[in-house]
């Protein structure tokens, strides 16, 4: 899925080391920004996506094609 088809305010999900993850899409990133210590690398060719979890309200970076769609209820 492209960067362009998530809009800021999707409900997304996304795997990480401790399981399925549900969250929102927070912001497009087009340029490198630092999370805590990890650098993320997007730039206008290479965008990723600022999610944010619901449980836990922590925000990671996601390139487009980890991210899945969630319906809404």
């Amino acid at each position: 899925m492209a960067t362009k088809d998530f809009k800021v305010g999707d409900k997304v999900s996304w795997n990480s080391t401790q399981g399925k993850v549900t969250g929102s899409v927070k912001k497009k990133l087009t340029a490198p920004i630092d999370i805590k210590t990890h650098h993320v690398a997007a730039s206008s060719d290479n965008p990723q996506l600022l999610v944010q979890s619901a449980d836990t309200g922590k925000v990671a970076a996601h390139k487009p094609a980890a991210l899945k769609r969630v319906k809404a209820k």
